[in-house]
Protein backbone atom coordinates (compact mmCIF):
# COMPACT_ATOMS: atom_id res chain seq x y z
CA UNK A 1 0.00 0.00 0.00
CA UNK A 2 3.26 2.79 0.50
CA UNK A 3 4.10 3.21 -3.11
CA UNK A 4 1.07 4.58 -4.99
CA UNK A 5 1.47 6.77 -2.09
CA UNK A 6 5.02 7.62 -1.02
CA UNK A 7 5.72 6.96 -4.41
CA UNK A 8 8.58 4.41 -2.94
CA UNK A 9 9.09 0.59 -3.44
CA UNK A 10 8.65 -1.57 -0.68
CA UNK A 11 12.62 -1.51 0.03
CA UNK A 12 12.97 2.43 -0.50
CA UNK A 13 10.03 2.65 2.07
CA UNK A 14 11.78 0.64 4.68
CA UNK A 15 15.04 2.52 3.92
CA UNK A 16 13.75 5.49 4.88
CA UNK A 17 11.65 4.47 7.81
CA UNK A 18 15.42 3.06 9.20
CA UNK A 19 16.92 6.36 8.25
CA UNK A 20 14.41 8.60 10.40
CA UNK A 21 14.49 6.19 13.40
CA UNK A 22 18.37 7.30 12.95
CA UNK A 23 17.22 11.14 12.99
CA UNK A 24 15.56 10.91 16.13
CA UNK A 25 11.82 11.05 14.45
CA UNK A 26 10.34 8.22 16.31
CA UNK A 27 11.47 9.03 19.90
CA UNK A 28 9.83 7.47 23.46
CA UNK A 29 7.20 9.57 24.33
CA UNK A 30 6.56 10.88 27.59
CA UNK A 31 2.46 9.46 28.33
CA UNK A 32 0.13 8.13 26.17
CA UNK A 33 2.04 6.57 22.65
CA UNK A 34 1.06 7.21 19.19
CA UNK A 35 -2.07 5.29 18.33
CA UNK A 36 -0.36 4.40 14.98
CA UNK A 37 3.41 2.69 14.58
CA UNK A 38 6.14 4.92 12.57
CA UNK A 39 5.35 3.24 9.40
CA UNK A 40 1.77 4.09 9.39
CA UNK A 41 2.41 7.69 10.34
CA UNK A 42 4.57 7.97 7.66
CA UNK A 43 2.29 6.78 5.38
CA UNK A 44 -0.58 8.63 6.63
CA UNK A 45 1.53 11.75 5.78
CA UNK A 46 2.41 11.35 2.42
CA UNK A 47 -1.51 10.10 2.03
CA UNK A 48 -2.02 13.44 3.13
CA UNK A 49 0.42 15.39 0.84
CA UNK A 50 -0.33 12.44 -2.28
CA UNK A 51 -4.06 12.72 -2.38
CA UNK A 52 -4.59 16.19 -0.53
CA UNK A 53 -8.01 14.74 0.85
CA UNK A 54 -9.05 17.00 3.88
CA UNK A 55 -8.37 15.60 7.58
CA UNK A 56 -11.84 14.10 8.51
CA UNK A 57 -11.51 12.14 4.73
CA UNK A 58 -8.37 10.91 5.87
CA UNK A 59 -8.39 9.93 9.40
CA UNK A 60 -10.74 6.98 9.14
CA UNK A 61 -8.67 5.33 6.47
CA UNK A 62 -5.98 4.77 8.88
CA UNK A 63 -8.49 4.67 12.01
CA UNK A 64 -7.60 7.38 13.56
CA UNK A 65 -9.59 10.77 14.77
CA UNK A 66 -8.98 14.54 12.90
CA UNK A 67 -7.21 15.42 15.63
CA UNK A 68 -4.75 12.70 15.57
CA UNK A 69 -4.16 13.09 12.34
CA UNK A 70 -3.83 16.68 12.47
CA UNK A 71 -0.69 15.99 14.90
CA UNK A 72 0.89 13.19 13.42
CA UNK A 73 1.14 15.69 10.24
CA UNK A 74 2.36 18.60 12.46
CA UNK A 75 4.89 17.06 14.04
CA UNK A 76 6.53 14.29 11.43
CA UNK A 77 6.03 16.56 7.98
CA UNK A 78 9.39 17.94 9.44
CA UNK A 79 10.91 15.04 9.88
CA UNK A 80 10.41 13.94 6.33
CA UNK A 81 12.02 17.31 5.56
CA UNK A 82 14.91 17.18 2.55
CA UNK A 83 18.40 17.23 4.42
CA UNK A 84 19.77 20.01 1.92
CA UNK A 85 23.19 19.34 0.44
CA UNK A 86 25.75 21.66 2.08
CA UNK A 87 29.23 21.02 -0.25
CA UNK A 88 29.49 20.76 -4.05
CA UNK A 89 32.48 19.20 -6.55
CA UNK A 90 34.11 21.98 -8.80
CA UNK A 91 32.65 20.54 -11.60
CA UNK A 92 29.38 20.62 -10.14
CA UNK A 93 26.49 22.10 -12.62
CA UNK A 94 22.93 23.00 -10.76
CA UNK A 95 19.83 24.27 -12.18
CA UNK A 96 17.63 26.98 -10.78
CA UNK A 97 13.73 27.64 -11.21
CA UNK A 98 10.72 28.99 -8.80
CA UNK A 99 7.51 27.47 -8.67
CA UNK A 100 4.14 28.86 -7.35
CA UNK A 101 2.33 26.33 -5.46
CA UNK A 102 -1.50 27.85 -4.59
CA UNK A 103 -1.43 28.41 -0.63
CA UNK A 104 -4.50 28.86 1.20
CA UNK A 105 -3.23 30.80 4.20
CA UNK A 106 -2.75 34.48 2.70
CA UNK A 107 -0.26 35.48 5.38
CA UNK A 108 2.12 33.32 3.36
CA UNK A 109 0.79 33.75 -0.10
CA UNK A 110 0.21 36.57 -1.81
CA UNK A 111 -1.78 37.01 -5.78
CA UNK A 112 0.76 35.82 -8.06
CA UNK A 113 0.66 35.51 -12.25
CA UNK A 114 -1.46 32.64 -12.10
CA UNK A 115 -4.40 34.89 -10.83
CA UNK A 116 -3.79 32.79 -7.01
CA UNK A 117 -2.69 33.33 -4.02
CA UNK A 118 0.94 31.24 -4.10
CA UNK A 119 4.04 30.77 -2.50
CA UNK A 120 6.98 31.24 -4.61
CA UNK A 121 9.87 28.19 -3.99
CA UNK A 122 13.06 28.60 -5.88
CA UNK A 123 14.08 24.65 -5.98
CA UNK A 124 17.85 24.04 -7.22
CA UNK A 125 18.35 20.67 -8.29
CA UNK A 126 21.62 18.64 -9.85
CA UNK A 127 21.39 18.67 -13.25
CA UNK A 128 23.55 15.36 -14.09
CA UNK A 129 21.30 13.68 -11.40
CA UNK A 130 18.33 15.65 -11.10
CA UNK A 131 18.31 15.17 -7.78
CA UNK A 132 17.13 17.82 -5.88
CA UNK A 133 19.57 19.89 -3.76
CA UNK A 134 17.79 22.96 -2.07
CA UNK A 135 15.13 23.92 -1.64
CA UNK A 136 14.52 28.10 -0.88
CA UNK A 137 11.83 29.47 2.03
CA UNK A 138 8.85 30.20 0.89
CA UNK A 139 8.48 33.47 -0.29
CA UNK A 140 4.99 35.34 -0.98
CA UNK A 141 3.96 34.49 -4.79
CA UNK A 142 4.27 38.36 -6.31
CA UNK A 143 8.07 38.07 -5.48
CA UNK A 144 9.62 37.77 -9.10
CA UNK A 145 12.62 35.12 -9.12
CA UNK A 146 15.24 37.34 -9.52
CA UNK A 147 14.52 38.64 -5.77
CA UNK A 148 13.47 35.12 -4.64
CA UNK A 149 16.90 33.48 -5.96
CA UNK A 150 18.62 35.83 -2.73
CA UNK A 151 15.79 36.62 -0.05
CA UNK A 152 14.58 32.85 -0.08
CA UNK A 153 18.07 31.13 1.07
CA UNK A 154 18.94 29.44 -1.95
CA UNK A 155 21.35 31.24 -2.99
CA UNK A 156 23.07 31.12 0.16
CA UNK A 157 22.39 27.35 0.06
CA UNK A 158 24.67 26.62 -3.24
CA UNK A 159 27.57 28.75 -2.65
CA UNK A 160 29.96 29.14 -5.40
CA UNK A 161 28.66 26.48 -7.48
CA UNK A 162 27.84 27.38 -11.16
CA UNK A 163 23.79 27.80 -11.55
CA UNK A 164 22.24 27.84 -14.55
CA UNK A 165 18.50 29.90 -14.91
CA UNK A 166 16.10 31.47 -17.38
CA UNK A 167 16.14 34.79 -18.39
CA UNK A 168 14.00 35.75 -15.08
CA UNK A 169 17.53 35.92 -13.02
CA UNK A 170 18.73 38.70 -14.87
CA UNK A 171 21.77 40.62 -13.10
CA UNK A 172 22.22 37.79 -10.44
CA UNK A 173 25.07 36.62 -12.07
CA UNK A 174 24.05 32.79 -12.67
CA UNK A 175 24.48 31.22 -16.38
CA UNK A 176 20.87 32.85 -18.31
CA UNK A 177 20.55 32.36 -21.90
CA UNK A 178 21.67 35.30 -24.10
CA UNK A 179 19.29 38.09 -25.16
CA UNK A 180 19.57 40.62 -27.83
CA UNK A 181 21.06 44.23 -27.40
CA UNK A 182 18.92 47.12 -28.21
CA UNK A 183 18.95 47.63 -32.05
CA UNK A 184 19.93 43.91 -32.67
CA UNK A 185 17.68 42.14 -34.92
CA UNK A 186 18.96 38.17 -34.26
CA UNK A 187 21.66 36.82 -32.26
CA UNK A 188 24.90 35.52 -33.77
CA UNK A 189 24.31 31.72 -34.62
CA UNK A 190 27.21 30.22 -31.54
CA UNK A 191 24.53 32.50 -29.55
CA UNK A 192 21.54 30.64 -30.63
CA UNK A 193 23.50 27.31 -30.51
CA UNK A 194 24.12 27.85 -26.61
CA UNK A 195 20.33 29.12 -25.96
CA UNK A 196 19.52 25.76 -27.72
CA UNK A 197 21.84 23.83 -25.33
CA UNK A 198 20.86 26.07 -22.55
CA UNK A 199 16.74 25.23 -23.24
CA UNK A 200 17.76 21.49 -23.09
CA UNK A 201 19.41 21.37 -20.09
CA UNK A 202 17.31 23.85 -18.02
CA UNK A 203 14.23 21.92 -19.31
CA UNK A 204 15.19 19.05 -16.09
CA UNK A 205 14.05 21.07 -13.76
CA UNK A 206 10.43 22.06 -15.43
CA UNK A 207 10.43 17.81 -15.48
CA UNK A 208 11.11 17.85 -11.88
CA UNK A 209 8.55 20.13 -11.03
CA UNK A 210 6.13 18.23 -12.81
CA UNK A 211 7.03 14.76 -10.90
CA UNK A 212 6.73 16.99 -7.86
CA UNK A 213 3.19 18.22 -8.98
CA UNK A 214 2.17 14.90 -8.54
CA UNK A 215 1.70 15.48 -5.17
CA UNK A 216 -1.61 17.14 -5.09
CA UNK A 217 -0.84 19.45 -1.96
CA UNK A 218 1.69 21.28 -4.63
CA UNK A 219 -1.82 22.78 -6.27
CA UNK A 220 -3.86 23.83 -3.80
CA UNK A 221 -1.63 23.65 -0.21
CA UNK A 222 -4.51 24.21 2.73
CA UNK A 223 -1.44 23.82 5.21
CA UNK A 224 -0.91 27.05 7.33
CA UNK A 225 2.30 28.61 8.59
CA UNK A 226 5.55 27.01 7.50
CA UNK A 227 3.01 23.87 6.55
CA UNK A 228 3.98 24.73 2.59
CA UNK A 229 7.39 24.62 3.49
CA UNK A 230 7.66 21.26 5.14
CA UNK A 231 5.58 19.53 2.78
CA UNK A 232 7.79 21.06 0.02
CA UNK A 233 10.85 19.68 1.67
CA UNK A 234 9.39 16.13 2.33
CA UNK A 235 7.93 15.99 -1.25
CA UNK A 236 11.57 16.44 -2.38
CA UNK A 237 12.63 14.19 -0.30
CA UNK A 238 10.59 11.49 -1.72
CA UNK A 239 11.34 12.24 -5.00
CA UNK A 240 14.53 11.97 -4.89
CA UNK A 241 14.75 8.38 -2.83
CA UNK A 242 12.06 7.62 -5.86
CA UNK A 243 15.43 8.64 -8.29
CA UNK A 244 17.71 6.79 -6.70
CA UNK A 245 16.13 4.04 -6.44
Amino acid sequence: MDSPFSGLSSRQFGKLIIALRSEGADPVRKGRPWSLPLEDRVLLVAAYWRTNLTLRQLAPLFGVSKSVADRIIDHLGPSLALQQRKRFRKDTVLIVDGTLPPTRDHSVAEESKNYRYSTNHQVVIDADTRLVVAVGRPLPGNRNDCKAWGLSGAKAAVGRATVIADGGYRGTGLVIPHRREKGQAELPAWKEEDNTSHRKVRARVEHAFARMKTWKILRDCRLKGDGVHHAMLGIARLHNLTLAG
